[in-house]
């Protein structure tokens, strides 16, 4: 049989490069691709003032289309999980399972909204090495940094030099999300949501209530891993996704 095909969507503001653990990990199999959202990392093509999730999850539809995929496991972490679960919404029928990284379907509150406002126009004016140094706390646990500074240094840099213009649009996108669990009601596709044991971002109760809305899925806590999971705990997020395969 032939392997399936696993599309993984980075998180915010970083690029595909964090799924290099996943890239190498799990060729074995999938076909693992792993693109950059419009305007990250090496993409180079200009951004609108806002890029929604449903703008990026187009431009992944559009990948799959040059690509000749019908179906694909699609996965997306933090950011990537709100452009999946747009897709799903908008192509349910492209999907043979779906993956949900250390993120959540719910939408913005308006604290959270502003916040979002605040993060764009501190990428226009100040840089974004600047929101890097910040970002970098409360995207790793306090074990992850304490036993490996230099995975916080490269989290760090990569952030560092993404684009402030694709940053603006995707935060205030981000804002605009609407609540999308009863997406994952309708779905008649495999569901698997991981998240990190210390995930301050998207703390378990995000997760467990993903996991309520799609029936049948399955969750997986990474011990000891905070927002980015998959690097933090590489063995243990992609024996999940292995097994999660297995059954597609």
């Amino acid at each position: 049989m032939p392997l399936p095909t696993l599309v993984l969507l980075h998180g915010f503001p970083l690029d595909h490069t964090i799924w290099e653990p996943q890239l190498k990990g799990l060729s074995d199999v999938a076909d693992v691709l792993a693109p950059d959202l419009r305007g990250f990392g090496t993409d180079d093509r200009p951004v609108p003032e806002i890029m929604t999730m449903e703008d990026y999850a187009a431009d992944v539809k559009a990948l799959l289309n040059e690509n000749g995929l019908e179906r694909v496991v699609l996965g997306g972490l933090s950011m990537g999980g709100y452009v999946a679960l747009a897709f799903a919404e908008a192509w349910p029928e492209r999907l043979a399972g779906l993956l949900l990284v250390n993120t959540r379907g719910t939408a913005d509150g308006e604290e959270a909204q502003r916040g979002r406002k605040d993060t764009a126009q501190r990428a226009l004016a100040g840089g974004v090495p600047v929101i890097a140094r910040g970002m970098v706390p409360t995207l790793l646990s306090e074990a992850t940094r304490g036993r490996h500074p230099e995975l916080a240094a490269e989290v760090e840099a990569l952030i560092a030099w993404q684009r402030p213009e694709a940053v603006a649009a995707a935060a205030r996108g981000m804002a605009l999300r609407p609540d999308r669990h009863a997406v994952l009601g309708s779905l008649d596709v495999p569901v698997l949501v991981i998240t990190g044991e210390h995930d301050h971002l998207m703390p378990l109760s995000t997760s467990l209530a993903l996991q309520a809305a799609a029936a049948g899925s399955h969750l997986a806590v990474v011990p000891g891993a905070g927002h980015l999971s998959n690097l933090e705990g590489p063995e243990a997020f992609n024996a999940a996704v292995r097994t999660f395969l297995a059954g597609i």
